[in-house]
């Protein structure tokens, strides 16, 4: 990876807080209108997961163009935590890292790209966790990723997670 690309990706960080027009400044509350947008969350069985759909053929374009400027070329390697592997710089990647390819729709949807969270479209953030979960082994190149579709995949670590739902007042801390 070139010096000038980290460079650049150091500096769409820093300015991160301010590079989405439509959204608050830098240490300006939410609008009431906006909260919702920010609260909602994708449940392991896949409850708030909205409509669309995505493939990893059509991640790997929107991949290019939102991600490989912080996760590299082909995410192995850059400058922040590379989701293939694991690797020398991330031994849980993003296939060992999720309980649920839920979750990381759920994260996706609501953090990336860094430098403008929330900008994907529904069905980009389908397309761009099809093509990780195509690159990390856990489903087919072919697997078209939607609300009915992506709650069926299992990642490869799930039964290493503790489910704090199911605990359900057996709390361990």
């Amino acid at each position: 990876m070139s010096i000038s690309r980290v460079l650049f990706c150091a500096a769409l960080i820093t300015l991160a807080g301010v590079a989405r027009a439509d959204g608050p400044g830098l240490g300006q509350p939410l609008a009431a209108d906006a909260i919702s947008d920010y609260a909602r969350y994708i449940m392991p069985d896949g409850t708030g997961l909205p409509a669309g759909s995505g493939s990893a053929a059509a991640g790997a374009e929107v991949y290019l163009y939102d991600c490989a400027i912080c996760h590299g070329d082909t995410g192995v390697e850059g400058p922040i935590t590379p989701f293939v592997g694991p690797n020398d710089v991330w031994p849980k990647p993003a296939g060992l890292h999720w309980p649920y390819a839920t979750s990381l729709f759920d994260y996706i949807r609501r953090a990336m790209p860094f430098y403008a969270p929330k900008s994907l479209s529904d069905d980009e953030v389908y397309a761009v966790t099809a093509y990780i979960l195509f690159r990390n082994g856990v489903i087919d190149e072919d697997t078209v990723l939607d609300a009915a579709s992506l709650p069926q995949v299992v990642m490869p670590n799930t039964g290493n997670f503790i489910d704090v739902w199911s605990l359900q007042g057996d709390q361990p801390w």
